[in-house]
């Protein structure tokens, strides 16, 4: 359960958040920071919704009835307080960028289309394997232009379960640096069946390639 650990967040992530039935007192500092990282999952009609806080755990808000992102399925940030077990009142929700694998095309081919400028992955409590999903927050040198972040489910018959993210920068090299989040759905990766594998992650950092391991276990 990772929750009421506090992150700031150089690109202002937290700015705009959505508020749903905050409580207005600006002298509460808790109110300014994350309790936790969830999946938001709403109904196939989004009449109710619930936040998965890690594989195994459920939360039921109690003050909202529908999700703010209607059937969209998005990890997000998100402030509560406890009220009983598995309940939580919302203070507020931010989701971050949330989105699929993209396709592999070769190590070369991959690199020409979805870039390989240098960006560090930030050892961080959002940056984590759970729910189906891998969340990493990541740093850069940010200008005024768009980046665009992608994942490639890149694995072979010895290692089933290896992803490379790729950063193309569009030519956006400037000298300030602001961090990032993004979460990617998993489902492309060979279902573990219950089991929990390392799953490897490797990038293009300002030191050269690097690599990690998560552990992870597919989504029941």
């Amino acid at each position: 359960m990772k929750k009421r650990t506090y992150i700031f967040l150089g690109i202002g992530l937290l700015a705009a958040t959505l508020t749903t039935s905050c409580e207005k007192d600006n002298t509460n500092y808790e109110l300014m920071y994350p309790s936790a990282l969830v999946t938001v999952k709403p109904s196939a009609d989004n009449s109710s919704f619930v936040l998965q806080l890690d594989d195994k755990t459920v939360l039921k808000p109690v003050n909202m009835d529908k999700s703010p992102y209607g059937t969209k399925e998005v990890r997000a940030l998100v402030n509560f307080r406890e009220t009983a077990p598995n309940e939580v009142h919302i203070n507020w929700l931010d989701s971050i960028l949330t989105k699929k694998t993209v396709a592999n095309l070769g190590a070369e081919e991959n690199s020409k289309a979805y870039g390989e400028d240098p960006i560090e992955i930030v050892n961080d409590w959002v940056t984590v394997a759970e729910d189906g999903y891998l969340t990493l927050r990541f740093r850069t040198y940010w200008g005024a232009k768009k980046h665009a972040v992608n994942l490639v489910c890149d694995g072979d018959d010895t290692n089933p379960y290896h992803v490379t993210f790729y950063h193309n920068a569009n030519q956006d090299f400037h000298d300030r640096i602001g961090d990032g989040i993004v979460a990617f759905r998993l489902s492309d990766l060979p279902d573990t069946e219950g089991k929990t594998v390392d799953l490897t992650l490797e990038w293009v950092s300002f030191s050269g390639k690097k690599k990690t391991t998560f552990k992870y276990c597919s989504r029941p």
